[in-house]
């Protein structure tokens, strides 16, 4: 039964989620006018547990359609009465198996999901074979084509540190585009690959960008050299592909 949210208890508590999800039958993290959204069924799940007639949850960022994520980070506020570590178990009964809440703690009010938040951390997945794999179909970008992965990993070392990202990002906005990474790891286990990325933000579709570029190296299409010249481009079209969603995942967000 819902908790209704009491008239005289109006202290409103700041609560933080972490939250894992497959995205691929999603439209994306954020409310969307057409499509089911993470944050809508979330939002429904909390009004449901709380007797709350709206809730807002706000998260650290958007993930894309059929991007996953393994510690995405949002927060809401509420009175409700219940215990944080049974808000994890109440607000998962209400959400379908492709959604979990996976924990829950009290924090000061002055949290916020996004502004708080210090670094996130992206992996990419790839499935480098002869032929696709359904196992990690909707979870790794499949490339048939053998990956030279010395060359993804010596072209990564150009994207460390802060640099001017314009050109792997999808949607110029006028903002600025500076960012600063601070791991680009390339690593194997047998047929996968995983490009583990972290920065102190990232422009849309930087992640994806990277991938595609990094996946041209792979595939003797550009030189690891040539990497630190597309950067400097500041030009979207210099640099590569953006990468399929469904190798995408949001791993940690550092406060």
């Amino acid at each position: 039964m819902p908790e209704p949210e009491s008239s005289q208890n109006t202290r409103l508590r700041t609560i933080k989620l972490t939250i894992e999800y497959d995205g691929s039958n999603y439209a994306g993290w954020q409310v969307q006018r057409t499509g089911q959204s993470v944050q809508t069924r979330i939002q429904e799940a909390i009004a449901a547990i709380t007797g709350a007639p709206a809730v807002r949850l706000v998260g650290s960022g958007r993930t894309d359609a059929g991007v996953h994520a393994a510690g995405q980070v949002a927060h809401f506020k509420s009175a409700t009465t219940i215990p944080a570590q049974d808000l994890v178990h109440a607000i998962n009964t209400e959400l379908p198996d492709d959604i979990a809440i996976i924990a829950a703690q009290d924090v000061p009010d002055d949290f916020h999901a996004r502004y708080s938040a210090k670094s996130k951390t992206y992996r990419y997945s790839i499935v480098n074979r002869a032929v696709r794999s359904p196992l990690e179909r909707g979870r790794a970008h499949f490339v048939r084509g053998r990956l030279d992965v010395p060359a993804m990993r010596a072209a990564a070392q150009a994207l460390l540190g802060e640099h001017d990202f314009a050109a792997f990002r999808s949607k110029p906005n006028g903002k600025p585009s500076v960012r600063t990474i601070t791991r680009l790891d390339v690593m194997t286990a047998g047929e996968r690959i995983d490009l583990f990325v972290s920065a102190n933000g990232f422009l849309y579709n930087m992640v994806r960008a990277i991938a595609g570029t990094l996946i041209e190296v792979g595939l003797g299409r550009r030189t690891p050299e040539s990497v630190a010249g597309l950067l400097r481009s500041l030009d979207r079209s210099a640099a590569g592909p953006t990468a399929p969603p469904q190798g995408l995942c949001l791993m940690d967000v550092e406060y």
